[in-house]
């Protein structure tokens, strides 16, 4: 099982950039840059190798480090689906002004329950250990995952209070105990998806989420299991809001999450608005 390892000694205070928020990263968001393939940020990527509770995996981090550090995100991938499959999204993420791991399982059948100690100690390395770990505020950490890594995402989110944000896409699991999570969470599922259909999974996942909790439930519109988790467009701009809204607090982001959008691309949209 991951431990819980976060102490205020962890955490790195990098210079502030703005008066009211000092974690926030980038130019003035836009609805172009949110859906772009590539934020403001160049992107180094090293590979990570398999130990230190996870099966290893690529680090992406911005090479800018002028406005102080970063946040950072542990991603895992789906059942029997290797670190290459998700890889894409690390740049992605990391280009927008985060730290992001994209891991490779320590066996490709583990379940959520395993792919969630991956996770946390994915988030443990990158604090501690990675070449990036001066880049890195260790009080703001997030999780995504794909399929059972999303059902991993909502696990590690259900055991470790501290994270800032948690985006299950297309999340699978039988177990699904969630109203305990207090991360923010943003749930994405596929309207067609025949693996995880949103009612016996990411939609009733979202349905357990507190209602006092900020979550939002997306389902991509004719959408199946594999389409939300590949490079969607949808999936992707808000996730990024979603990560820039909890995990840099940055305000500027709320626009594309509130009120509620009324998306074309989506066939359910819901949720509470973020709370300023």
């Amino acid at each position: 099982m991951a431990t819980l390892f976060l102490t205020a000694g962890l955490a790195s205070a990098g210079p502030a950039v703005s008066a009211e928020n000092p974690y926030q990263r980038g130019p003035e968001p836009t609805m172009a840059s949110i859906e772009a393939e590539r934020g403001a940020f160049a992107v180094t990527e090293v590979p990570v190798p398999r130990g230190n509770g996870f099966g290893g995996g690529t680090l992406h981090f911005p090479n800018d480090t002028s406005q102080g550090t970063f946040g950072a995100i542990a991603v895992a991938p789906g059942f029997t689906q290797s670190e290459l499959s998700l890889r894409w999204a690390g740049p992605r993420l990391a280009s927008q002004g985060f730290v992001v791991l994209t891991i490779e399982t320590n066996g490709l059948f583990d379940h959520p329950a395993a792919r969630a100690d991956q996770l946390l100690a994915a988030l443990k390395y990158m604090v501690e250990k990675s070449p990036a770990k001066d880049r890195i505020d260790g009080s703001r950490l997030a999780v995504m995952g794909i399929s059972m890594g999303g059902g991993g995402s909502l696990e590690a989110a259900a055991r470790y209070h501290d994270l800032k944000a948690a985006v299950p896409v297309v999340p699978w699991n039988l177990g699904g105990g969630y109203s305990s999570i207090r991360t923010p969470t943003l749930i994405v599922a596929g309207q067609g998806d025949l693996i995880a259909p949103p009612q016996t999974h990411a939609k009733a996942f979202y349905d357990k989420l507190s209602p006092d909790l900020n979550k939002a439930y997306v389902e991509i519109a004719g959408g199946g299991h594999a389409g939300p988790a590949l490079p969607n467009v949808t999936t992707f701009k808000y996730s990024i809001s979603w990560f820039k809204r909890f995990v840099d607090n940055d305000t500027r982001y709320e626009q594309f999450l509130c009120p509620i959008p009324k998306d074309p691309t989506t066939s359910d949209f819901r949720g509470n608005c973020p709370h300023t």
